[in-house]
């Protein structure tokens, strides 16, 4: 039957915890891992692989009512000077999947897209779905390129797709990667002692977003009736954040010194991306409800739990 929800990128931070989110609700998981996972529920069905053409998503497809897109392989930063990296890795992944949905009508789409790498900079504005993209990195040109693949799709063949345009989420459970992620990073940082290398001078403006609230929109999303077409939802704070004014806040938290060096900032980050999410509030009755402060607390928490 097709009652299941298919999870592609189980194995990441975001995956991860939705995976979890939903077994405890009771939902049927398909969690696909590109790494062994450790997600131990008996309504989780784990497959480890890398799915990359049509025919791999085709059995997966026919079981699921729905599949949430989480997978990405790059991020601004690594994706600089690296086109061919950013289709081979990302978009073509992304295209299979969307060949094989058009053989499953009855499969929903949520895919993950971003809200940093997309929208220009504005001084004071919000920037809302209606905000034109003019991403900056090819991880950014890749994730606008996918939206309009998956609005071509739904406009061909008939199928509900919901786009989410994440600020910066954060949380427990995000270890430090290189390039994934300035909360975690930072932390690890202070932990050890060591000095953090930041582009730019330190006023770069974000909005945090933290796990669980994010979560819940999609799991919001997936509980109701998806709407045919396709639409865009941000799913933001609102609230922006110099990358000086986080430091101080975690230095606060953690009761240690963050000590870092600056340097020129790079081409592909954005001087300011604060995103407005009253779409989303809108249609799904969501909204973030945790507390930069308290989110960096319970991370941080967390964080002293892990093993080095």
């Amino acid at each position: 039957m097709n009652d299941r929800i298919l999870i592609l990128g189980a194995g990441g931070f975001v995956g991860t915890h939705l995976v979890r989110t939903l077994a405890e609700r009771g939902e049927k998981v398909i969690a696909v891992s590109r790494q062994p996972i450790n997600l131990h529920y008996a309504n989780v069905e784990i497959v480890i692989g890398e799915p990359d053409e049509p025919e791999h998503f085709l059995p997966l497809l026919a079981r699921s009512r729905a599949v949430v897109h989480t997978a990405s392989r790059s991020t601004p930063g690594s994706s600089i000077g690296q086109a061919m990296m950013e289709l081979q890795q990302n978009l073509r992944p992304t295209l299979a999947l969307l060949e094989a949905l058009q053989r499953h009508p009855q499969t929903n789409l949520l895919y993950l897209s971003s809200g940093g790498t997309l929208y220009a900079p504005a001084r004071d504005e919000l920037a809302s779905e209606a905000s034109i993209p003019r991403p900056l990195s090819y991880h950014g040109a890749g994730k606008i390129a996918a939206e309009h693949f998956i609005g071509a799709c739904c406009s061909q063949h008939g199928h509900s797709a919901t786009i989410l345009r994440p600020s910066n989420i954060y949380g427990p459970g995000q270890r430090e990667r290189a390039g994934f992620g300035i909360i975690p990073t930072a932390l690890g940082k202070i932990s050890r002692a060591e000095t953090l290398h930041v582009w730019g001078d330190g006023s770069t403006i974000r909005d945090y977003l933290y796990i669980a609230d994010f979560v819940k929109l999609c799991v919001a999303i997936l509980v109701q009736p998806m709407p045919k077409g396709m639409r865009v939802l941000n799913a933001a704070s609102g609230l922006g954040v110099s990358l000086n004014e986080l430091f101080s806040l975690m230095e606060s938290i953690t009761g240690l010194p963050l000590l870092r060096s600056y340097d020129n900032s790079r081409v592909v980050d954005a001087s300011r991306v604060v995103m407005d999410a009253s779409l989303a509030r809108q249609q799904c009755q969501w909204s973030a409800s945790t507390s930069l402060r308290h989110g960096i607390e319970n991370t941080w928490a967390w964080f002293n739990t892990i093993q080095p």
